[in-house]
């Protein structure tokens, strides 16, 4: 007997994990200031959307700035909490301080974040789905079993548009998707 899960379109999540930057915020690299946190268009909604649908969300998100030295996981939390003060709450944050040569199984595209975030909210990721803007965010949800749903943006690459399983042009598109809605 085949059992539907989240990965299977058509089929509503019972989570959705979301990538920060470039998905919720206008992607502003290694910030650590709140006051630049400028959130993409329709991202309020979108979250009132999953959250009046009673979709539990967690945020997923590489932070390799903390690596690097050039932001401290304070100033990353602290954009994080402004982030939550535009768009209201947004469950569990789940973040990847490591840089690329780490070898973390936390960083995007490993499995580690979906799969953290996925535990944090009591859900099976399978049955969790993953907005994100690039092909990292995809491969962390495929790597876990989970529904990727790409929103590219300028600096998503050609072939990480062409090797998504599904593709919408903005967040409000991929909620829509994902709640079996169309606009």
């Amino acid at each position: 007997m085949r059992r539907d899960h989240a990965s299977t379109p058509g089929t509503r999540p019972s989570a959705v994990l979301l990538d920060r930057d470039g998905t919720l915020v206008v992607d502003v690299p290694y910030n650590g200031d709140p006051d630049r946190v400028v959130l993409v268009d329709g991202a309020r909604e979108a979250l009132d959307r999953l959250r009046a649908a009673g979709v539990p969300t967690a945020v997923v998100s590489n932070q390799s700035g903390v690596a690097r030295g050039l932001l401290t996981r304070a100033q990353v939390d602290a954009v994080n909490a402004r982030l939550v003060e535009l768009v209201g709450p947004l469950g569990t944050f789940h973040v990847c301080e490591h840089g690329p040569e780490d070898g973390c199984a936390c960083r995007k595209p490993a499995p580690g974040l979906v799969l953290e975030a996925a535990a944090a909210l009591g859900v099976a990721p399978e049955r969790c789905a993953v907005i994100g803007d690039i092909g990292a965010d995809v491969g962390a949800a495929l790597a876990a079993g989970a529904r990727p749903v790409l929103v590219p943006t300028a600096v998503t690459r050609p072939e990480e548009v062409a090797a998504a399983p599904e593709v919408v042009p903005d967040l409000a598109a991929a909620v829509d998707l994902l709640l079996g809605e169309t606009a």
